[in-house]
């Protein structure tokens, strides 16, 4: 592996912007030990957020059920999650505060600790390998396969250029449109054959989903007519293997041990399904809070993820650590399509808020972030199994919910952690139980006393 060529690539793909001139080193050192009003304060400080989200969120973020009316049916409020940021991430040269709206406990600790290490330790650089979402056109019972490709193959320049003129010029005008129409034939469990056109088409900025259905009923009737075959559905395909997104992390400071053990980690969940699908799914623990927190469709992406992580037939880890003499190497590749423009992204605005918060420039950005938070969040997970193993560092920073479940208030709160923090400690195990107990004893003694 040439390492001179990813430190290259960090310095080409940096960018001007910063959301402050501070040091993110020292910004955000202890910025886990503030309090909410501290936290929004520091946010606020760097620039990544303004006066005027500050009192958004101080309200409560969207209140208004009327918003909600136009997003979905039979409105009856809102589910709220908590959205905490993850610190520390430099990537391609660049620094991220990154939103993340999730419920469970240690994703936005683990990811934040995991990004510090590899700041002060090494680098992530990401790249896009290709441009363009596919929309398919089926052909179920194609009657003559070959006159039906010889004669799209013919006229695939015109139908082109027909979709880009009636239904995606508004993506042309973009640096977009439709790019490519390929032809698949498959094979039929009655013994007949499918015909499956892909239409190709660059998204720029936008996810593409409505646009590229549109395209695809459009070309419906020219296909048609020009073959004498019956279409019989169109609609995209979330399995978007023509635009993927490459994220790695190199450790230039690690214990060659522990290397070792995080390859071994690696090799297990790319060899055996049931591993690969608890692998895949702490990476996702990265990359899906991020999709909620802007608004864009974190069932497609993950849809394409497991997809993906199938493409050779028996379901695989997307991500792949190696030791590289004393370097340690991670890189995770999938389809991630998201949006910056158009649908909740535009709408929402605690959606709207967080994508300035992440700054990115382009949805390409976007999906590089967002892959990168997969693959730091693998590596936190990877670490933390093969050393002190996951009930540990996840139980700690659960024994708060815990206490909470027990029916602690907030001055309870403080001794029940405490106590549970020491059993957790000896027994290296708690429960609800334990924590109902703790909290028991306390009430005696106070009752007493």
């Amino acid at each position: 592996m040439d390492l001179g060529k990813h430190e290259a690539n960090t310095k080409s793909s940096s960018l001007d912007f910063e959301p402050s001139s501070l040091k993110f080193e020292e910004a955000f050192k202890g910025f886990s030990k503030l309090d909410l009003s501290q936290r929004l304060e520091k946010l606020l400080e760097l620039g990544v957020l303004t006066a005027k989200d500050l009192a958004y969120l101080g309200e409560g973020g969207l209140q208004d059920a009327g918003l909600g009316e136009k997003f979905v049916e039979n409105v009856i409020g809102y589910f709220q999650l908590p959205l905490g940021v993850a610190t520390n991430f430099k990537i391609d040269g660049k620094d991220f505060v990154i939103p993340m709206a999730v419920e469970e406990t240690s994703i936005v600790a683990a990811a934040s600790k995991t990004a510090k290490w590899i700041r002060e330790s090494g680098f992530i650089t990401t790249e896009m390998i290709g441009d363009n979402i596919i929309g398919q056109i089926q052909i179920a019972k194609v009657k003559n396969y070959e006159n039906f490709f010889e004669l799209l193959v013919a006229k695939k320049t015109d139908l082109i250029k027909l979709a880009n003129q009636e239904v995606a010029f508004g993506m042309v005008r973009r640096g977009g449109g439709v790019t490519d129409i390929q032809i698949r034939k498959l094979q039929r469990p009655d013994g007949q054959l499918m015909a499956v056109v892909h239409v190709h088409m660059n998204p720029v900025d936008a996810m593409g989903a409505n646009i590229i259905n549109q395209v695809c009923e459009f070309l419906k009737q020219p296909i048609e007519e020009l073959t004498g075959e019956a279409v019989t559905m169109c609609i995209l395909s979330n399995l978007v293997d023509t635009r993927l997104t490459k994220a790695t992390v190199i450790l230039e400071k690690i214990n060659l041990d522990l290397a070792a053990k995080i390859e071994e980690a690696s090799i297990f969940a790319e060899t055996d399904s049931y591993r690969a699908c608890t692998n895949n799914k702490g990476v996702l623990n990265g990359i899906d809070p991020i999709l909620i927190a802007t608004g864009n469709d974190w069932r497609a992406v993950e849809a394409g993820v497991h997809a993906y992580a199938s493409k050779d037939g028996t379901y695989r880890s997307i991500t792949k650590w190696r030791r590289d003499g004393t370097f340690l190497v991670g890189e995770l590749i999938a389809p991630i399509v998201v949006g910056t423009v158009g649908g909740v992204t535009s709408l929402h605005p605690t959606a709207n808020m967080c994508l300035r918060m992440l700054g990115c420039q382009s949805a390409a950005e976007l999906s590089r972030v967002v892959a990168s938070a997969g693959l730091v969040q693998n590596l936190g997970a990877l670490r933390a199994l093969t050393t002190v193993g996951i009930i540990e560092g996840h139980m700690k920073l659960h024994i708060k919910n815990l206490s909470l479940g027990a029916g602690a208030n907030e001055r309870e709160i403080p001794y029940v952690v405490k106590k549970l923090e020491e059993i957790l400690a000896i027994k290296k195990r708690i429960s609800l139980s334990n924590a109902i107990e703790v909290l028991k004893e306390l009430r005696t003694q106070v009752h007493r006393n």
